[in-house]
């Protein structure tokens, strides 16, 4: 205190620069750039984990088919017992899924299509009436439409074609559920069946088969679940190199390397979208 005065001086303190204008915007610049830099890298991290839940999801459900052909002799459900020749799993698998509705979808493509009653590459399909109790879940899996049992032809399919069992060779390489737009599909080589869509998502009927499945979902493949019940990815242009049914040419088919399908092949087909993926 000083009594001179009178008063007690006021202990000065000294505050802290503020951040100028200019020293402001460089720092938001900073971050807007670390964010651009890292925002791909998220996204392609979130894609990859979205993927592998997806092969999660298969991988059940090679459980449940495992556990269907085993308490029917090795034997595939037989198509349209049920009431659909595309969607006969679906009811015939549903004591097992039932109460997991949750892996009916890819976690890439949990959400409707708002152009209709099919899916796409990121969106749901609806199963739709026609089945044994009418189910119209949403789903955005299909199977193999050649794994039915059957003794005579389905929608033009051939019955000796089908591999109706198990218990054959090559499983490892034959399809039997994966990732699609529609409940099932039978594709053949080339032709009506077996043609690529001629751009990511192109819907043309549900007889158009192999474009069920030739979906850009995982960038650049699809995931499949096989005969021998494991699960990988497939390029899309891989897809023709699978066994769908007996007498697929699946060595030297049309849309095959070996079979003579180029580049050009692809960029001239369409818009030329599967040009860029690697080649089967």
């Amino acid at each position: 205190m000083d009594k001179r005065k009178g008063f007690i001086p006021l202990i000065s303190k000294r505050l802290p620069a503020a951040f100028t204008l200019v020293e402001l915007l460089v720092v938001i610049a900073i971050i807007a750039l670390l964010m651009s830099i890292l925002m791909p890298t998220l996204n392609r991290a979130k894609k990859q984990a979205r993927s592998a839940a997806c092969q999660m999801n298969l991988k059940q459900w090679g459980l449940i088919w495992m556990l269907y052909t085993e308490d029917n002799e090795g034997f595939f459900p037989e198509a349209g017992s049920l009431g659909w020749a595309r969607g006969t799993w679906i009811i015939a698998l549903r004591p097992q899924w039932d109460t997991r509705t949750d892996i009916l979808l890819c976690p890439m493509a949990t959400k409707r299509s708002l152009t209709g009653a099919q899916g796409g590459p990121f969106n749901t399909y609806v199963m739709g009436g026609g089945g044994v109790g009418n189910l119209r879940e949403e789903a955005s899996y299909g199977a193999n439409n050649w794994i039915y049992n059957t003794k005579t032809d389905i929608q033009g399919r051939k019955a000796e074609w089908h591999w109706k069992t198990v218990h054959v060779q090559g499983t490892s390489n034959i399809p039997v559920f994966a990732d699609t737009m529609w409940r099932g599909g039978g594709p053949s080589e080339q032709g009506a069946g077996g043609d690529p869509p001629k751009y990511n998502g192109e819907w043309n009927g549900y007889n158009k088969e192999m474009k069920h499945f030739c979906i850009d979902r995982h960038n650049g493949n699809v995931n499949h679940l096989f005969m021998d019940w494991t699960v990988r990815k497939v390029g899309l242009k891989e897809l023709w190199t699978l066994k769908w049914h007996r007498n697929f040419d699946n060595l030297r088919g049309y849309w095959t390397k070996s079979g003579g399908a180029t580049y050009s092949t692809w960029a001239n087909w369409g818009d030329g979208w599967l040009a860029k993926y690697k080649e089967y």
